[in-house]
Parts: C-alpha cells; sequence; structure tokens
C-alpha cells in the first residue's frame, strides 16, 4: 500500500532524435560508520546526496497534455501494454524507489531499440545508464536528488535516428513525487557482513549448563520414543537416531567469548538462530517465546550478548517463528488435556480430541509433522500474542528478526503487514527478512518485508553458476530478472545467503565432499570463485558459521551442515580469502551502494559494475580456460585477488575457475 506522501506521477514519452553525449556525474552515498550501534526508536528525516543535471540543449522542448497539480487520488502510470514496448509502472517500486539519499527511476524497452534513455526531471535532462538485459528486454535508470516536487518523464533517441515521435500513454496530466520515501531502506544494512549462528553447534563457553538440554525433551521421549535425546562431545559424530535431539553445548555465553573472532572477520550482523525455550536443538518447536532456553543460558546471557555485540558494532537479528510451535506449547497443551473447553482451543485447527501428542492427523501441523502445530494466525487473540512477542524482543535490544515459513500462516500477508507497521512505528530502522526460498517480489513492496532470505540469488544463480550449471549468459540473464523484479532500494538490503542450516554446506556443493573428507583444490576455487560473486552482489553478505573455516557438510547425510564449527580445524587459504572479501566489502563504497549494472557476458563470464559511477568492475569466469575480457574506457587497478595490484586497460585477462574485482585507478 502506498504511504499518502506519494503523489501518483502519469508520465509522458517523447521519442527524438538528439545529437551529442550528455555525462551524469552522480555522487554515491557516504559511508555508514557502524561502530558502536546506537539504538532508538524514533528517526529524523533522510538526508540524501545531490545529483549534478544538465540543462537541456537549446533545440530541446517537451510537452504535457496539461499543467497538473498534487493530487492524492492520482492514478498510476502502467506502460505495459503500448507500442513501443516500454514498461514503466510509478507505484512499483521496482521503477521507483528512494536508495542511497537519491530517487532511482527505471525503465524497461526493447533490446536495442533506443541509443538513449533519458529522463526529465523538473525541466531538466538526466541521462539513463543500461543496467540489465534479458530476453528481448533491457532496463534503463537514473538516480537524481530527491527533491519535492519532483515531477518527470521519459525521452528516448532510436537507434536508427529515425524521425521525432510522440508518444503519450493517455491524455493524463503530469503529477509529482513528492521526494519522501514510501518504502525507506534501512540504511545498516547495505554495506554490512552478515554471519549466521547455529548456537548449540557454534561455541560451548558454559559447560555448566549442558545437562539442561535434555530437560525440555520429556514430551518429545514421550511422543517419539525411538527417537532418544543425547548429549554428545564437541567432536563425536552425528548421529541417524537422534534427529534434531543431538546436543553439543553451544550457547549465549559462548558467542560473547568469540565477539571478538567474528569482529575480526568483518562481521557486522549475527542473525541468531531460535534461542527460545523449545523441545528440540534446532528450536523451531516453540514452548515459551518469552523464556531464553535454559541449554543457551540466561535472560541476563542474551542481554549482555547484545550489549557487548553493540559496544563493537555488530548488529543481531533474532529468529522469530509465527506460523508454528512445539508440543510443549503452554497453550497447545492446555487444549491437549482439556479440548474444546480450553479457552486456546480456537489458537490451533484441531481435527479430533483427544488426540495423542504427535499425531499428524489430529490438528493443523506444519507439513504434517506432529510436534509442530500450527498457530491459528486468522485468530485476532494469536495475533496480538505474537505481535507481542515480537515487539518484547524488539525492545529488549534485538535490531531486526528474521521469520520463518512466513507463506504458511493463515492470512499471512494480513498479519504480516500489521507485523511491520507496529514494529516500524517504533523502530523505523529494525531489520525484516523473510525465510522465502523463491523470487516473489510481491512480499517487498514496503508493507510486508524488507528482504527475503535470497535463496533465489544465493543457491539459484551464484551457487550454480559457480558450479558450472549456468553459462554466463544465463547468469546473467537470471541476475538481470532477479534484480529488475524488486526495488533497488530492496537490492541494497539484500540478505544474501549461499547456505545455510537447512542446505548443505557451499564447499559440499561444489564438489569438495562429506564431513571429513578433504576438500579438492577446485572445489576451493570454485568456493572463491562464489564467494566474491556473493560479496560483491548489492546487499549484505550472510556466511552460515563455518564456511569461513571451509566447512564441509552434506544436507542428505544426518544434517551434517549442521556440525559443530572445530575451533581446531581451519583452512587457512579459505579463511584469509574470507577475510580479504570482509575487508573489500567495508573499503570499497561502491559495494555499499544499492545499485548492480551488467557489463557483459559469455559461455563462461559474467561482468558487472558497482556503484553509481562504475567504480568497481567484477569478472567471474567458471569455465576452464582463461578468457580474456574488454574493460570500459580508463585504466583500472585489480585489488582481487589481494597480491595482484596490477594496473590495466583496454582488456583483461581472467584465469579459469576465478574472479576479478578492478576499481578505477
Amino acid at each position: 500500500m502506498l504511504s499518502r506522501r506519494l503523489i501518483m506521477v502519469a508520465l509522458a514519452v517523447i521519442v527524438l532524435v538528439l545529437t551529442g553525449e550528455i555525462l551524469i556525474q552522480i555522487p554515491s552515498r557516504e559511508a555508514f560508520s557502524t561502530t558502536p550501534v546506537v539504538r532508538t526508536a524514533t528517526t529524523s528525516p533522510q538526508t540524501a546526496s545531490s545529483s549534478t543535471s544538465i540543462n537541456p540543449p537549446p533545440n530541446f522542448t517537451y510537452t504535457t497534455t496539461s499543467t497538473g497539480t498534487k493530487s492524492e487520488a492520482a492514478p498510476e502510470v502502467y506502460l505495459g501494454s503500448n507500442n513501443l514496448g516500454l514498461f514503466f509502472n510509478a507505484s512499483d517500486p521496482a521503477f521507483l524507489s528512494v536508495a542511497d539519499g537519491g530517487v532511482v527511476l527505471r525503465i524497461t524497452t526493447p533490446s536495442e531499440r533506443f541509443a538513449k534513455v533519458y529522463v526529465v526531471v523538473n525541466q531538466t535532462l538526466v541521462e539513463m545508464k543500461k543496467q540489465l538485459f534479458w530476453s528481448g528486454f533491457e532496463m534503463w535508470y537514473a538516480r537524481v536528488a530527491p527533491v519535492s516536487p519532483l515531477e518527470y518523464y521519459f525521452m528516448l533517441l532510436y537507434n536508427n535516428g529515425s524521425s521525432t515521435r510522440l508518444y503519450n500513454t493517455t491524455d493524463q496530466p503530469i503529477f509529482y513525487f513528492d521526494g519522501r520515501d514510501r518504502f525507506p531502506q534501512v540504511g545498516w544494512v547495505t554495506g554490512s557482513v552478515g554471519y549466521q549462528i547455529f548456537p548449540d553447534r557454534f561455541y560451548n563457553g558454559d559447560p555448566s549448563n549442558d545437562i539442561l538440554a535434555n530437560s525440555t525433551d520429556e514430551l518429545w521421549l514421550n511422543a517419539f520414543s525411538t527417537s532418544k535425546p543425547v548429549f554428545s562431545n564437541w567432536s563425536d559424530p552425528i548421529t541417524p537416531l537422534n534427529c534434531c535431539h543431538q546436543y553439543y553445548g553451544g550457547d549465549l555465553k559462548g558467542i560473547i567469548l568469540k565477539l571478538g573472532y567474528l569482529k575480526g572477520l568483518g562481521v557486522d550482523v549475527i542473525y541468531l538462530n531460535p534461542i527460545f525455550l523449545s523441545g528440540s536443538v534446532h528450536g523451531y518447536d516453540t514452548y515459551d517465546y518469552m523464556v531464553v532456553d535454559p541449554k543457551y543460558g540466561t535472560q541476563e546471557d542474551l542481554r549482555n550478548l547484545i550489549m557487548k555485540a553493540h559496544e563493537l558494532g555488530i548488529r543481531i537479528i533474532f529468529d522469530f517463528v509465527p506460523d508454528h510451535v512445539g508440543i510443549g506449547f503452554w497453550a497447545f497443551q492446555d487444549v491437549y488435556k482439556n479440548g474444546p473447553s480450553s479457552k486456546y482451543w480456537s489458537w490451533f485447527t484441531i481435527y479430533k480430541w483427544p488426540f495423542k501428542l504427535g499425531d499428524g492427523s489430529a490438528y493443523r501441523c506444519w507439513w504434517g509433522i506432529g510436534s509442530l502445530p500450527q498457530l491459528n494466525t486468522s485468530n485476532p487473540e494469536v495475533r496480538d500474542y505474537l505481535y507481542k512477542v515480537a515487539l518484547y524482543w524488539m525492545d529488549f535490544g534485538f535490531d531486526g528478526m528474521r521469520v520463518d515459513t512466513p507463506t504458511d500462516l493463515l492470512d499471512a500477508k494480513g498479519f504480516f503487514s500489521q507485523l511491520r507497521v507496529l514494529v516500524k512505528s517504533k523502530y523505523p530502522q529494525a531489520y525484516l527478512v523473510g525465510e522465502i526460498w523463491d523470487l516473489d517480489p510481491t512480499w517487498l513492496k514496503g508493507d510486508l518485508f524488507d528482504s527475503l532470505m535470497n535463496y533465489a540469488l544465493g543457491r539459484n544463480i551464484l551457487l550454480a553458476f559457480s558450479q558450472g550449471k549456468l553459462t554466463g549468459y544465463q547468469a546473467t540473464e537470471a541476475l538481470s530478472v532477479f534484480y529488475s523484479s524488486i526495488g533497488v532500494n530492496v537490492a541494497g538490503m539484500g540478505f544474501n545467503v549461499v547456505d545455510s542450516h537447512d542446505t548443505s554446506r557451499v564447499l559440499t556443493d561444489l564438489g569438495g565432499g562429506r564431513l571429513g573428507d578433504k576438500p579438492s583444490y577446485e572445489s576451493i576455487q570454485r568456493l572463491k570463485l562464489l564467494t566474491v560473486l556473493q560479496f560483491t552482489m548489492p546487499g549484505m553478505p550472510v556466511i552460515f558459521q563455518g564456511d569461513e573455516r571451509g566447512m564441509l557438510g552434506d544436507k542428505n547425510h544426518y544434517d551434517e551442515e549442521r556440525y559443530p564449527v572445530q575451533w581446531n580445524e581451519l583452512n587457512i587459504d579459505v579463511y584469509n580469502h574470507y577475510i580479504a572479501l570482509s575487508t573489500l566489502k567495508h573499503y570499497l563504497k561502491a559495494l555499499d551502494t544499492s545499485i548492480i549494472r551488467v557489463l557483459y557476458a559469455s559461455d563462461s563470464v559474467v561482468a558487472y559494475s558497482r556503484g553509481y559511477n562504475d567504480e568497481v568492475i567484477v569478472i567471474a569466469n567458471n569455465g576452464m580456460a582463461d578468457q580474456e575480457v574488454k574493460l570500459p574506457a580508463g585504466t583500472w587497478r585489480v585489488v582481487y585477488p589481494a597480491n595482484s595490484n596490477t594496473v590495466v586497460s583496454g582488456s583483461v585477462w581472467v584465469k579459469s575457475l576465478s574472479a576479478l574485482i578492478l576499481v578505477r585507478d
């Protein structure tokens, strides 16, 4: 839903023949400092950098059908069905957003039809850049200062230099964008590096609470007697008979003890898997949302973790699971014991009563798994309870939340639209991430989430290319489809994973083998290639704990990917690689912007630029042969690999299974 501050724009498109080249200089966003973290429940208006605009040439004229005035009821502008094949929709952040302190406008045209595209902003001509291309289409963008009012339309120059042509969508007036954003960015995400922690398997900082791991498993044992809880030593193998009830002793104090390690790695954000009272090692079967699980420590331990992390400039987001609970959840236990007379009966969907705990046919449960009864989130009482839970932990000090399986909730979008209002009204810079595996832009329009987990980017595109399953052409087209589908502001808030606790580890996916194997040289090279791509995409690269140490793990073999981080084992080559990428992520300001521009593709090569002035170029080669790639004009310095420091121009050779990062010299 659009903000009332947004006044829709009706569009006039003029196709003219122009000569001469107009160059635009648009400054990049100032670097964002994250040391220390200061949380506040208030916000001040965003200050945008101004963009340099160019006055039209003397013979330039433009025409509108009427003068137009501001109107809250202004119609949407939609160019999806016109004879020029243009597409623009002012109500969609994919075409109009505020990112990095400026207004970004984008328009889609047929491939190779137009030599230049301009946007006229308040009677000032600004040249647009070709950003993306796919399947017969191209997307162009320009970033301008968020002045108010902002009146604009587009002007296009044909490739063949044909005669001037006037095109207008309808007899609509020109309206105005007021310069204030309807979908504000969470400003601290774009330049950050994230790190996912699965608490039980990260580090044991307090052995005294290890015995408490079995205390919450009594209900599980009664329901599923063949899968007994077990406590294991840190280096014991994962056993197939214990499912999600094999405990190793990782805890909150362990995370506190490793904050220095994380800071040294360049981590700015911790994504913490569930830590609230539950009946399993994964924690997605909540027993009490308001209680820290004793096997991880106390509420005071959690408070200390957040405080000490913030002192180091590290933010923490928690894992919120509003769809389902565990069989020990207090309200579900009341229903189990009291049946229809329970005041929580309507909190669940019960098919038969009495029932046996764990019987997935007796009540609505997640994917038919009887240990995970689903909440009835269409019930206002349930909603209010869950909203209070979310706000309680935000007030406690968290900086945002990752939401588990949001599409499985009843009235999911209604639930999350209200959650966003409640959270953002108090914490405008809270980061809201939805666990949705596919590319689904309907969740990213400003009323639901700031980002999805971006498996669709990290695994479907970047991993597949690094495995050699996608050619450079295919990967480039997939990247173009991905980034054309979401707003530039959304791209900058991307939660960019390549693996997680729910997938095999990337080094295994890249041919490195299973847990305990020694990865091959080729698999390490493919890992480096993949992570260069991950760290240079817009948004925040998220490392799954242990990946930076070269850990292996096959999801299909008893959740090997969740094996404890072995702190006495380190692949120094992989670790140094992650350090180098994290350093570049923080040092290169172009990587702290939200824009990506595709430059070149071949069978084995993908090349793109970052920054509004193309300050950084990334070239990746997934083939088995070295490739020569032509460079844009000027001289470029190779900053990755780190020991290169070579200045090149004209073209550059990219070795097989490798990538280069270049900056303007």
